[in-house]
């Protein structure tokens, strides 16, 4: 890109702007310090919008710097803004609409606004991008590490379980600033008794809390910093009151281009992925269905984006090409859309992804890929898959009649969370061989490969299982199994038995009875290496990850008693349990 003039930044702190209904956000304006007028970015979170003022390249700097208005608001009801109520999500669509609306009026302003920011951030864009119609000045927009179905990610998995490793640390460390503000130090002393001690964002909660009985005595607990707390537990189907912050329902108005960045261990990979999508098949406009762009790196949700210091996630580092800077790709984003400057970007490929364990980016044109074999591996074992040294075994061969294998789930003793894509709790890669010792995982393994195997795509599951209970779980992972014994956790996934074929409208199952389970494991991009083998591991927990299944049937959230359920998992040629995955010809 050619050189440009770098700006010097002006600050405007805490302008109070008017949303639709007389409510007042507290917002800071980053101005190039130079006459005339530019092109706006607006970036609306609930974290404090002074917390980033000492990394002098985080956004509210850089893009100023480049000849941009970078607006930064605190959401309703947090921080230095008005309100009454703070509703997460659900209140951002009008008082993004708003906001855009009245950057675009602003005597700095070019009138054209696009939109920036990861996490929250992001999913104030998500939900922006649902309105219809959609602002008259809003352009573009660039939605980092988001979701854009709060309901089978944010609160649930899209299996039905709770999404319970993050949930209520989160909720306490946003309640922080509430409680400080209406200076309530014993319950700022109270929260501390909760969580591990602190770290860089929030903490998680002690082994004790994390298994603390009910799970709804969290409402009331939480009901000074998280009010909104108890509709996680009232809206536990999927209906109306998510539906009305889900961007895939509500394509009716998406007529812009957007820039969707996500990464293989993020907690909300499914924002990215399925919006770029459901806009380039089903968006409003021509210009959307044609204009959405793609980046999926190899990280997990809270990585430096922004700054190339880190390949790593978990256990591993994947090199150096890894090592983006964001803002490089953005600006020639917010260039093209904003300054009709020919950045090139357009003319790139759609897709960009990371291939891991070639370590390499590579370009595409569509997602999924169109030139996926959707490949079924199929379980096999003679009745003692229990464990890594069991005699569960995996290939393309269908099975015959081979015994099931069985192992009890106890509640009381789950099988524990390694890493994976999830938040607050240790995320991204981690040996998994701790938990393939126990005796209620069974392990599927085939030989080693012969060949390269590359995995880019969806990854399903397709389970075939009867258990003593009424309600129960089913878990499944997808693991690289290295020459050294190392086992590489790529994604995994969960079933709630009673959300087995619809999470709006549960049903029990019979006990005994032979059901097939659907398991969503997500989408991953890895090369399996020559010599490595490819490992599936099934059990009924992955806590505290997801919160543990009583088995009792009872609503969730209500139950103090864990009963153990004995669970048979049945591969024959009458059930074929499989996982399918998506294998790119190479």
């Amino acid at each position: 890109m050619a050189s440009r003039r770098e700006y010097k930044v002006i600050r405007e702190r805490n302008v109070m702007v008017p949303m639709r209904d007389g409510t007042r956000l507290a917002t800071d304006i980053f101005r190039p310090d130079a006459p005339g007028r530019f092109p706006v970015l607006v970036n609306r979170g609930p974290y404090g919008k002074e917390g980033y003022l000492d990394q002098p390249n985080h956004s509210m700097w850089f893009f100023p710097k480049n000849g941009y208005v970078f607006v930064s608001q605190d959401c309703r009801a947090r921080f230095d803004s008005e309100g009454d109520h703070y509703d997460p999500v659900f209140q951002e669509a009008h008082d993004g609409w708003d906001t855009v609306e009245w950057a675009a009026s602003q005597p700095w302003s070019t009138g054209r606004v696009g939109t920036t920011g990861q996490s929250y951030l992001g999913a104030t864009q998500y939900t922006l991008a649902g309105t219809n119609p959609l602002p008259p000045h809003l352009k573009t927009m660039a939605p980092v590490s988001a979701s854009s179905d709060f309901h089978q990610s944010w609160v649930y998995h899209t299996g039905g379980a709770m999404e319970w490793g993050w949930m209520v640390p989160y909720a306490i460390f946003k309640g922080r600033n509430t409680l400080e503000r209406i200076g309530r130090q014993d319950l700022l002393t109270q929260m501390d008794e909760y969580v591990l001690p602190p770290g860089n964002f929030a903490q998680p909660l002690t082994d004790q809390w994390y298994r603390h009985l009910p799970l709804r005595d969290w409402v009331d607990r939480l009901k000074e910093t998280a009010p909104y707390f108890h509709e996680y537990f009232d809206e536990e189907l999927d209906g109306p009151y998510w539906w009305r912050a889900n961007l895939l329902r509500n394509l009716g108005g998406t007529t812009i281009p957007m820039f969707h960045i996500s990464s293989w261990y993020d907690i909300f990979l499914e924002g990215a992925l399925n919006s770029f999508q459901a806009i380039r098949e089903r968006g409003a406009s021509e210009l959307a269905r044609g204009n959405q762009k793609l980046l999926v790196g190899p990280w997990a949700h809270i990585r430096p984006y922004t700054e190339p210091t880190s390949g790593g996630c978990g256990d591993i580092d994947f090199g150096d090409n890894a090592r983006i800077e964001l803002h490089d790709y953005l600006l020639r984003w917010f260039d093209h859309w904003l300054q009709d400057i020919d950045s090139g970007i357009t003319t790139d490929p759609p897709v960009y992804l990371f291939v891991m364990g070639e370590n390499r980016w590579r370009e595409e044109h569509e997602w999924p890929l169109a030139r996926t074999n959707y490949t079924p591996f199929y379980l096999h074992s003679q009745g003692s898959a229990n464990t890594r040294s069991g005699d569960g075994s995996l290939s393309t061969v269908p099975p015959g009649e081979q015994p099931a294998d069985q192992f009890i789930y106890d509640p009381e003793d789950p099988v524990p969370t390694a890493g994976g894509s999830t938040l607050i709790i240790d995320y991204g890669v981690a040996d998994q061989g701790f938990v393939e010792d126990r005796n209620d995982v069974l392990i599927y393994d085939s030989g080693p490969l012969e060949h390269d195997l590359e995995i880019t795509g969806p990854v399903k599951m397709e389970l075939y299982a009867s258990s003593s209970a009424v309600d129960t779980d089913f878990t499944a992972k997808l693991v690289d199994v290295r020459p050294d014994g190392y086992a590489h956790n790529l994604q995994d996934g969960i079933i709630r038995a009673r959300y087995r074929t619809s999470v709006a409208q549960p049903s029990f199952i019979e006990p005994g009875r032979v059901y097939r389970y659907t398991i969503d494991l997500g989408s991953t991009s890895h090369v399996i290496k020559a010599g490595h083998r490819i490992r599936v591991d099934v059990s009924s927990s992955n806590f505290p990850r997801f919160d543990r299944n009583p088995n009792t049937g009872a609503p969730l959230g209500v139950e103090a008693r864990l009963e153990s359920a004995q669970q048979t998992i049945h591969h024959s040629a009458v059930f074929p349990s499989r996982v399918i995955l998506p294998i790119i010809p190479r």
